[in-house]
């Protein structure tokens, strides 16, 4: 997602940021858009800090809240990316127009498809002046502008064109009664915290943030017990007395570490997995199925270490200002994991598809599930997913990942329809089940993506019918011919609750 190489140094002279730091590159290693794009990200965890204590919301307005986090928003994308800001400023303030004057009625829609047209046509252009090239450049934030800009179109369109019976607890939850003024709004897409790579904050959650009402709310929301320390707790006199916001120092360095340490083992290990050596002739016709399912196994993994190094830094930075607080366990714990991207540990050991997916990139998810498959009655999954490679770019790859990945989820919903109820009948083969599961996630992940971090078209589908395309058959036997092989059973009474349990939990997330 615009998330800029650590081992490619830019050559093509399309990048357009400051060079006054390019006395680094050489002693580093690194390039001058990457030493921007971390030299921006660090600032910000300092600045993140100060922001918190000098400008809380008990010490100042709400204006100047936003006033500052869109300064330093605008002075970052300009150090970063010099006069491709504009592309920002220009997306923004078109969007912004339509909002103000189309109807509410069909005003999401002119704003989801201009802003897609205009991300198009910036990803057309950046592939044909640096094709196949990771420089950073301002597709990336251009990518999280769509987001926030569409998110904040529908929630309008929720707030004034739906009849609230109509709407999902989520939905309900970020619906906007008025359009936000001009520092509102420029504030919210420009804000320091995620304007380089994200995560994308939901307008109705920013402005809690700014008005200083995300703490309290959360809290409220959770209603903990007296001994977990929130925002507000009741004595026995029944009078609400204030409590400390929690603490996000612990977790901001933990998140900071594992950042740095993903970065780390990106560098060192990539070139010895690169995944262009899929691309050889030797590799392509001389190696077995099963060596080169284990090598873009190990080489995607490594290529994800480079997402996780982003986002983590990023979540960082939102925690370190008091953003992305989410309530408290059981055990009166805070969460900080509110706009977190990413979960590491549930991506890499889900046990289907679908969970790991969930885990992954995690607002893009439910960007994709808020203004599109909530709001469609039919194609839904593969709507979603044309959206999703639309969004990403127009790389061959990302359309073999996506559509094969629209193939793979209908066939793991096949196969746990038909399947799975066999394993349900002790302990014992309920764990090999899902063992089997986790296993096969991690071998049809590796096979969808390599495609994804490889780009090219040839290359993909050369490997792929060396590869004998033997996942994409088997998805397809699993859609068309395991129900007539094997029926699925017909759930019970406690199986049909659980459904329809499963189904609500689905509409409220």
């Amino acid at each position: 997602m615009g998330i800029p190489s650590m081992n490619r140094v830019d050559e093509s002279g399309y990048y357009d940021g400051s060079r006054v730091f390019s006395w680094l590159s050489e002693p580093l290693g690194l390039s001058v858009d990457q030493i921007n794009f971390l030299l921006s990200q660090f600032s910000a965890v300092g600045a993140a800090f100060a922001f918190r204590y000098y400008l809380h919301n008990s010490r100042v307005a709400p204006e100047t809240r936003h006033g500052a986090a869109l300064l330093l928003g605008l002075i970052m994308v300009v150090f970063c990316f010099g006069r491709q800001a504009l592309h920002l400023a220009c997306l923004s303030s078109i969007s912004y127009a339509i909002l103000m004057t189309a109807s509410p009625k069909i005003s999401q829609r002119l704003v989801l498809i201009t802003s897609m047209l205009y991300l198009s046509l910036v990803h057309i252009k950046r592939q044909y002046y640096s094709y196949n090239s990771y420089t950073l450049d301002i597709s990336g934030p251009l990518m999280v502008l769509t987001q926030k800009v569409t998110s904040l179109a529908f929630s309008l369109h929720d707030g004034l064109a739906r009849k609230p019976e109509d709407l999902t607890p989520f939905q309900k939850q970020q619906l906007i009664r008025k359009v936000p003024n001009p520092l509102e709004y420029y504030s919210y897409v420009f804000h320091f915290h995620a304007v380089m790579v994200g995560p994308t904050v939901l307008f109705a959650d920013y402005t809690d943030f700014i008005n200083g009402k995300h703490f309290s709310k959360r809290s409220i929301e959770e209603k903990p017990s007296k001994e977990t320390g929130t925002e507000t707790l009741e004595d026995e006199s029944n009078c609400v007395i204030a409590a400390p916001e929690p603490s996000a120092v612990t977790i901001v360095f933990q998140k900071l570490f594992f950042s740095l340490l993903c970065a780390g083992l990106f560098v060192k290990l990539t070139p010895m997995f690169l995944v262009t050596r899929v691309k050889g002739e030797d590799f392509v016709e001389n190696t077995s199925l099963f060596g080169k399912t284990f090598f873009i196994l190990v080489s995607t993994t490594i290529a994800r270490m480079k997402y996780y190094h982003a986002w983590l830094l990023a979540d960082a930075i939102c925690n370190a200002s008091g953003l992305g607080f989410n309530g408290y366990t059981a055990s009166g714990k805070a969460k900080w994991d509110l706009i977190s991207n990413v979960d590491i540990l549930k991506f890499e050991f889900g046990l289907s598809l679908r969970d790991s997916i969930d885990n992954w990139n995690k607002f893009t998810n439910r960007w994709l599930r808020f203004v599109v498959y909530e709001r469609t009655s039919r194609f839904q999954t593969v709507l979603t997913y044309c959206l999703s490679a639309m969004w990403h770019g127009f790389y061959p790859g990302y359309y073999i990942t996506f559509l094969g990945g629209a193939l793979c989820t209908l066939a793991s919903r096949a196969v746990r329809r038909s399947v799975r109820p066999f394993f349900l009948k002790n302990r014992a083969t309920h764990r090999f089940y899902d063992a089997l599961t986790f296993i096969t996630t991690r071998i049809v992940m590796a096979y969808l993506t390599f495609s994804f971090v490889l780009l090219e078209f040839w290359p993909s589908i050369r490997l792929l019918a060396h590869m004998y395309f033997w996942i994409h058959l088997l998805s397809l036997a699993a859609i068309f011919l395991l129900p007539k092989l094997l029926p699925p059973p017909k759930p019970n009474k406690e199986q049909l609750e659980q459904q329809r349990t499963s189904v609500i939990g689905n509409r409220s997330s």
